[in-house]
């Protein structure tokens, strides 16, 4: 059978360091000391620029050290701090390792990345300072990590992290749910709207742009972890997972990454066609639908990753998709103001 599939083999690890033993010893107090002294450090340089007439400031305000000032006052904290505990007995590092690089979380870092460049440019287009879209950037990573696990918890595996509750810290073991992380972003970004004062759509509309192209990389890092594999086919291009059985499957983290890459190409289409304006929420809606749409069709070929609801006419997956393609149609009812949809050249109002 084998031989009439293609069969992946590969190890989700990309790359693995062995141990290897530090020059010298480093102390962990010593460590800990430096971080504090770092932060005393950062403070007092703030409060001597404060007093300064030409403080250099940020648009809210907030004096902004020198980078390389910040990065001399890590330098002599660090050695400070190492001195400082050379006399003084504790525990310490002799080595580091063994470090092993995944390829999921390679995957996961170019979502952020390729999300970061994509997000620099749009904060560009509109005005806006690179301060805010960096303070974007980490509410996102916390909202996504958080949001993806607690999803995973709450709406594939409750019974079993229930009843293992310190199980759920251990993200490293696997188990992070898209509709989760939809979740959590949503209620970041929200939080970092209000913040700053933005309109919500305002800010949806450019990030769910950076999640599409997002989604595909972290789809294939599933690939590379042979998850999220779907139902036995016999269709060509169904793939062996060998590291979980020797049956032809349907590869429906590939699926899925296609059509979120067929997302992204759409909604960047639609942000340039408007000259980087477009009608708040239209592509948010736009993004909703499609990404939950596919979401609910691909489910048809996937194995149940919930530990219950097995007699379900429909997957958790595909129960999780409809209230988000609902709330795109009503966002694309209600929020969009159609005339700019279709005469995407008038001026703005």
């Amino acid at each position: 059978m084998s031989s009439n599939y293609f069969v992946w083999d590969a190890s989700p690890r990309a790359f693995y360091l062995d141990a290897f033993h530090l020059p010298f010893p480093i102390s962990i107090y010593g460590l800990i000391l430096a971080i504090i002294l770092f932060f005393l450090g950062y403070t007092y340089l703030v409060k001597k620029e404060e007093k300064k007439a030409k403080a250099k400031k940020n648009e809210n305000g907030e004096v902004v050290i020198n980078g390389f000032i910040l990065l001399g006052l890590a330098v002599v904290s660090l050695i400070v701090g190492q001195l400082v505990f050379m006399v003084i007995p504790g525990p310490v590092l002799h080595t580091i390792g063994p470090i092993k690089v995944r390829w999921y979380g390679i995957m996961f870092a170019c979502a952020f990345i390729v999300g970061y460049l994509l997000g620099t440019k749009m904060f560009r287009d509109a005005g806006k300072p690179q301060e805010q879209l960096e303070t974007l950037l980490t509410y996102l990573i916390i909202a996504t990590v958080i949001g993806a696990r607690l999803g995973h918890v709450l709406f594939y595996e409750p019974t079993y992290y229930f009843n293992h509750p310190s199980e759920i810290i251990k993200i490293w073991h696997g188990g992070l749910a898209s509709h989760g992380a939809a979740i959590g972003m949503l209620l970041a970004l929200w939080l970092y709207a209000r913040k700053y004062k933005m309109n919500f759509l305002w800010v949806t509309d450019r990030v769910v742009i950076t999640v599409a192209i997002g989604g595909a990389f972290i789809r294939i890092g599933n690939f590379f972890n042979s998850e999220i594999i779907g139902h036995v086919t016999h269709v060509p291009w169904a793939i062996i997972f060998e590291r979980r059985d020797m049956l032809p499957r349907h590869p429906s983290m590939l699926y899925e990454s296609i059509w979120y890459l067929s997302l992204f190409i759409i909604l960047w289409i639609i942000y340039r066609k408007y000259k980087a304006k477009p009608p708040e929420g239209f592509i948010f809606g736009f993004f909703l639908i499609y990404m939950f749409i596919g979401r609910f069709m691909i489910e048809y070929t996937k194995v149940r990753q919930a530990d219950f609801g097995h007699n379900w006419p429909l997957t958790m997956g595909q129960i999780l998709s409809i209230p988000f393609v609902l709330i795109g149609i009503w966002i694309l009812w209600k929020k969009v103001d159609f005339k700019k949809v279709t005469h995407p050249d008038l001026p703005d109002s």
